[in-house]
């Protein structure tokens, strides 16, 4: 039974808001630990000397400004005018520069995800692990392929099925192998033999010792985090996502020793105690915190800038909504308990937006009814379920993934020096945040200053 808390009364209803965007300030708060900085990645394959003149633009800039009509320059990778292009008129009469006459359509940042699985392949996880490695790894470059394709430009990898599927792809798109997102990646999920949620996907350890032995393996991988599985999930019928299976003793070995190597480390934490553990030893980055009680909401205030949550809503209203249509009825989804986490979840997020938390979209993408695609639901859900703004959700996606990515000095917006990671929106995301879900709307895909789509 989850535990009473003060804001289930407050939190129960959104009040209508339309002021500026409240997330700014806390985005801008975050303050990851330098030490733990992920190498700086570079895509190659953008042609040296390429220009891109887009005329005519909705600029929505992710800075909580409101949008403006404008131009915008790419020089090679980086956006070098934004608004105001000085020598426009002469670049429009140049047959080196491409083009695009925006006619008042959106440009935005690309979006961002802040829990990616490239290798989830829409099917049976629990066969991912038989999987032979050479098909797995051309699903999994799939798979970052159709982020790309749907405005993604950033993700966050929150577990990967075999050891090397994130690093390997991560690094053939920086190469230029193949076109994908920018990305920072994962390898296996590290779980307590009596706490796994899919086996053969999964790294097991026991006590605090085998957690440092895990990490450190992790490490000499070349990830970029680690993550480590807390708590259960309900569809498993055997681990309840309000237990937390790991003893302080063992969040706290692997936080220290992830640290030690420069690495982040994020949780997968429905539970009560699971996310007072993330607090208490320092998980950077919680997934789900369905379950999070009064004193840990005070906890994580209290700490706000040295984490981010990310609820992955999709894989619950998936699983109400969607799974009947893949065998897993609606009522057998109630009845495992998803109803009830999802009505404990949502207040519980709402009081975080209150408490300026900062809450990122990334919904668990690449189960059957949550498939590769269809990641911008995550900022529906936001606005209809959350009380965020569509500027705020847009922002979330966008600039606070880019803190995430530790480079919001360079990503997530459109201002001139910040890559030009963007998309063009026929369209208006802040009447229709939907919209960013109608891959037709999106007219055009950059990233690094290269047209991809």
């Amino acid at each position: 039974m989850a535990a009473a808390v003060s804001w289930s009364t407050t939190a129960a209803e959104v009040e209508p808001y339309s002021g500026p965007p409240r997330n700014i300030q806390a985005i801008d708060a975050v303050q990851f630990d330098s030490s733990l900085t992920p190498k700086e990645y570079k895509i190659a394959g953008t042609k040296p000397g390429s220009k891109i003149l887009i005329t005519d633009v909705n600029i929505l800039d992710s800075t909580g400004r409101e949008p403006y009509r404008g131009d915008v320059l790419i020089e090679e990778e980086r956006f070098t005018a934004v608004g105001h292009v000085p020598n426009k008129e002469s670049l429009q009469q140049d047959s080196n520069v491409r083009l695009i006459e925006g006619k008042g359509r959106t440009l935005m940042s690309g979006l961002g995800d802040a829990h990616t699985h490239f290798s989830w392949n829409g099917g049976d996880l629990a066969k991912l692990g038989e999987l032979g490695v050479e098909e797995h790894t051309l699903l999994t470059a799939r798979s970052a392929g159709i982020y790309l394709d749907s405005g993604y430009t950033m993700c966050y990898g929150a577990a990967s099925a075999k050891d090397l599927l994130d690093v390997s792809v991560r690094d053939a798109i920086n190469a230029g192998y193949f076109p994908g997102p920018r990305s920072l990646a994962n390898a296996k999920e590290i779980a307590r033999p009596d706490g796994d949620l899919v086996p053969g996907i999964t790294a097991y350890a026991a006590g605090p010792e085998e957690m440092r032995e895990v990490v450190r393996r992790h490490a000499s991988l070349g990830v970029d985090q680690v993550k480590i599985s807390m708590s259960g999930e309900e569809i498993t019928e055997i681990r309840s996502a309000q237990d937390c299976y790991f003893s302080d003793e063992e969040t706290a070995a692997a936080v220290d020793e992830a640290h030690k190597h420069g690495l982040r480390v994020c949780a997968h934490a429905r539970a009560r105690d699971s996310v007072k553990q993330c607090v208490r030893h320092g998980v950077d980055v919680i997934f789900h915190a369905s379950y999070i009680d009064d004193e840990g909401m005070d906890m994580l205030e209290k700490k706000k800038t040295k984490h981010v949550v990310a609820p992955a809503l999709n894989w619950i209203v998936g699983t109400l909504e969607d799974a009947a249509a893949f065998g897993y009825p609606q009522a057998k989804a109630e009845e495992v308990g998803y109803r009830r986490e999802l009505d404990v979840a949502i207040p519980g997020l709402r009081e975080m937006h209150r408490r300026g938390i900062v809450v990122l979209p990334g919904g668990d993408y690449g189960f059957a009814w949550t498939p590769h695609g269809t990641y911008a639901r995550d900022l529906a859900h936001f606005v209809k379920l959350l009380g965020f703004t569509p500027h705020e959700s847009i922002i979330s996606a966008t600039a606070g993934v880019a803190k995430l990515m530790m480079r919001s000095n360079e990503l997530g917006k459109v201002l001139p020096g910040y890559y030009a990671d963007c998309i063009l929106v026929n369209g208006d995301p802040l009447s229709d945040i939907e919209i960013l879900q109608d891959h037709s709307k999106l007219n055009y895909v950059i990233i690094n200053g290269r047209v991809h789509k």
